[in-house]
């Protein structure tokens, strides 16, 4: 029975073999950059502009990676066609690349700081169960106390790991909720993002997102944003506060593994009516076409 397979540090090694030693400053520092993305039947699903926005991080970060983007995409390619093969038919991969600046060699005891980026890539079965809730009742959102890093600390369009005040926010939120999602907003009280998701709000058949400049630019995001203009709902960037949410009539959770899922309550509170929307089920629908496979279906195991 074959098993499924990792590439790290520029080999294909089982995946149960893919480790960092302590002093790798990924460890050390928490300094790394990383990517996901899924298959959709297990077809790789808009890789290409996943790389791009790694290399962009990358560069942000002053790692130069030994591969080019079309390089890195057929090492992906390799390591999803051989675990793919390990799937049932309905099952799908999550697909994560990440990158650390390498080993702090002197952490080891033999050398100084002469770098090389550590690059791994690996897989695992999409845990579709975890989020049938979302698509039966919504999402709970919480604001917690925790604040988002300002953007003149870390741009948040880089992809990072340096994650630290998201378990903090997951803590805080939690203790409202056990099952709820923190949500977190910036010094001046505007919503920002959740810790794996972009935070969407509808009002009158437009779509509002927080601004580009203090978000990660989600690939979910840019498909939802190109669904619903095919759908003709509008767009809009803008400083969105949690009184505009309470009072949309829907809110979206955007992000990589399960698409998009309604937020139907923050802060204990129901958002518009609490209910999920028909306009989630009109972009759900688009998307499920675009991609071939019934997303809600695949999700509720039915």
């Amino acid at each position: 029975m074959p098993e499924p397979i990792a590439y790290l540090k520029g080999e294909f090694i089982p995946a149960d073999q893919a480790t960092l030693p302590i002093y790798d400053l990924g460890v050390v520092m928490g300094a790394t950059f990383t990517e996901m993305t899924r298959t959709f039947g297990h077809q790789l699903f808009r890789a290409e502009e996943h790389i791009t926005r790694l290399f962009a991080s990358l560069k942000y970060g002053g790692i130069t990676l030994p591969l080019t983007p079309d390089e890195l995409l057929d090492i992906t390619t390799q390591v999803v066609a051989h675990n793919t093969q390990l799937l049932r038919p309905n099952e799908d991969l999550a697909v994560v690349q990440f990158v650390t600046p390498g080993e702090n060699l002197m952490y080891a005891g033999t050398g100084g700081m002469h770098l090389q980026p550590t690059l791994c890539i690996h897989t695992f079965p999409l845990p579709f169960p975890k989020w049938r809730t979302l698509f039966q009742d919504g999402a709970h959102c919480v604001t917690p106390p925790t604040r988002h890093i300002p953007p003149q600390c870390i741009d948040p369009r880089t992809k990072h790991r340096s994650r630290l005040h998201w378990w903090l926010a997951e803590r805080q939120a939690q203790k409202t909720d056990p099952h709820a999602l923190s949500l977190l907003l910036d010094f001046n009280g505007n919503i920002t993002e959740c810790a794996g998701a972009n935070f969407l709000i509808v009002k009158d058949r437009t779509v509002f997102s927080p601004r580009h400049s203090r978000i990660l630019g989600g690939i979910s995001l840019q498909t939802v944003q190109e669904l619903s203009q095919e759908l003709g709902l509008g767009w809009e960037e803008t400083d969105l506060q949690p009184y505009d949410a309470l009072n949309a009539d829907e809110a979206w959770l955007t992000t990589t593994p399960y698409c998009i899922a309604p937020c139907t309550r923050l802060n204990g509170a129901a958002i518009g009516h609490g209910r999920i929307g028909p306009m989630f089920e009109e972009v759900l629908g688009a998307w499920s076409n675009l991609v071939g496979v019934d997303i809600r279906t695949q999700i509720m195991g039915v």
